[in-house]
């Protein structure tokens, strides 16, 4: 499952995130979804590639060898299809269908995305309070060079003051 799950990421770890919702909370029911967005969100925030949030996910559906697995199963393909595509690609270089290929993927890899974005989106704004913090983020990304970091750590500070939980 973490091996398809590894090609869906063309674009980035979010590209794969509806997938994973629907494999690792639908239908084998390792995780919920404000789980899995949790993790998501302090995958954001650690050091190193965002999708090392899979191992959590591998060690709640088989333990530390779950972990193992999972990362290895994540990452080997996606790193075999790289280093390949890669190899290839260079030689290719004058070859006419180059340019179409990678204009081809670049809505590919946006679509995949949004798709991932609207997906968390569904799970994480459950209120008008979460519409509006989500809101705000937004247009201070989009507005200002300001740090996406720190944005995330002034959102849940706004949500540990502001709901009553």
């Amino acid at each position: 499952m973490f091996a398809y799950l590894s090609l869906l990421t063309v674009g980035g770890g979010m590209a794969a995130f509806p997938e994973m919702k629907t494999l690792t909370v639908e239908v084998h029911e390792w995780l919920t979804f404000p789980q899995l967005i949790h993790l998501y969100s302090v995958g954001q925030l650690a050091p190193g590639p965002n999708m090392m949030m899979i191992v959590p996910i591998g060690d709640w559906a088989g333990g530390p060898l779950g972990s193992i697995l999972v990362l290895i199963a994540f990452f080997g393909p996606s790193a075999l299809l790289t280093f390949a595509v890669g190899r290839c690609w260079i030689k290719l270089e004058r070859w006419p269908w180059r340019t179409s290929i990678q204009q081809g993927l670049a809505p590919v890899s946006i679509g995949l995305l949004l798709a991932g974005c609207f997906t968390m989106a569904k799970g994480a704004i459950v209120g008008l309070e979460t519409a509006a913090i989500a809101a705000g983020v937004l247009l201070i990304l989009l507005q200002t060079k300001f740090n996406p970091a720190l944005l995330v750590l002034g959102a849940a500070v706004i949500g540990v003051l502001s709901f009553d939980r």
